[in-house]
């Protein structure tokens, strides 16, 4: 990884104040500076979105009047300006979540209002998205009577060999995998249960492929679980806290990633205020807590690790902003950054691929 090189991010907002939309925004890593933030595309409550692995095509969440859906856009490679391509809609609240496979065929999207997991089939070559090829509803509750009174599908994504989708539904206490088959059609595979009332929100995968680490929202945890490629299916190894013991102030787990070396886990807490930094042991199976950093803004929704992997970059939900934090690559621990800048009501953070 080398320093000296400016890197394109993108954000997704909810449309409330004076947002507008999908911003995009440059990081300077020599400079150690965020800067030149402006709206690319005004849509409304485009609050999650993705990049292709080509960095032609963004995918972003988009809501339309009583309509949801998911919606296309041209990356320009020169100024990182979007234009939209197509969009796919359906009656009813939009999705929270989406994703696009490695080859760009493929879009997923998880709907937390319908407690349903969408696919689509998408072209490589135009980026256009069409209508969706497998809708599955989701079933069932939990405990938590405020939250978990019915299916609450929070994320769906592709596990690293490509072969199954995982959803995550924080209503239900699951993790479902789907094996993807032609036409972007799903069949369910497999189905893991969390301890009731966990209300699992996001997961991402150990480089090796081999674990998987899951944020929990209303328990507050992340749970490692050791993932069979050949099954789909996801046993549990630990779950260990995001929040001090003594913490007893409102707070739900938000985001999670991991750095691409695989040594270090990261995870958010939305009212705790802060990212949850933890070491990564025995290949993967077991993880260590190292530290807590405030993140200078308030309900975290979302950070990102920047291309050289060498910052972290914290987007503040309600504080209205992105804030640059230092990351050291042996020791995992984030240093704050005295860069800040606005985007209001900013929920998720992504950059191009190098």
């Amino acid at each position: 990884m080398t320093r000296g090189k400016t890197f394109t991010g993108y954000v997704g907002t909810y449309t409330k104040g004076s947002s507008e939309g999908i911003y995009t925004f440059t990081f300077d890593a020599e400079k150690k500076e965020l800067r030149d933030v402006r709206a690319v595309a005004k849509i409304d409550n485009p609050t999650y979105v993705n990049i292709s692995k080509s960095n032609e095509y963004l995918y972003a969440v988009v809501k339309e009047g009583d309509k949801g859906g998911v919606a296309s856009y041209k990356i320009n490679s020169e100024n990182g300006d979007l234009t939209f391509v197509n969009k796919q809609m359906f009656e009813g609240p939009s999705p929270c979540y989406v994703t696009v496979n490695d080859s760009n065929n493929q879009v997923l999207t998880a709907n937390y209002h319908r407690g349903s997991i969408e696919s689509y089939v998408t072209s490589p070559q135009s980026g256009e998205v069409w209508p969706a090829t497998s809708v599955m509803q989701h079933e069932g509750k939990g405990p938590n009577k405020d939250r978990q009174e019915k299916p609450h599908a929070h994320y769906s994504d592709f596990t690293p060999d490509g072969k199954y989708a995982v959803a995550v539904d924080l209503g239900t206490d699951e993790i479902i995998t789907y094996a993807v088959g032609e036409e972007g059609k799903l069949t369910k595979a497999q189905t893991f249960n969390t301890a009731p009332g966990a209300g699992p929100r996001h997961l991402t995968f150990h480089p090796n492929g081999k674990y998987a680490y899951v944020m929990t929202e209303l328990s507050n945890e992340v749970l490692v679980l050791e993932y069979n490629a050949q099954e789909g299916s996801f046993t549990q190894l630990q779950a260990i806290a995001t929040l001090p013991a003594d913490f007893t102030e409102n707070s739900q787990g938000s985001a999670i990633h991991i750095s691409s070396d695989g040594r270090f886990v990261y995870a958010g807490n939305r009212g705790h205020n802060t990212i949850a930094t933890f070491a990564v042991n025995e290949d993967g199976r077991k993880l260590i807590f190292v530290e807590w950093t405030d993140t200078k803004g308030d309900w975290p929704r979302d950070f990102v690790l920047d291309p050289t992997e060498q910052f972290i970059i914290a987007s503040n939900q309600e504080t209205g902003n992105l804030v640059l934090f230092e990351r050291n690559e042996e020791t995992g621990k984030l240093t704050f950054l005295d860069s800040i800048v606005d985007v209001p009501y900013a929920v998720c953070v992504k950059f191009l691929n190098i």
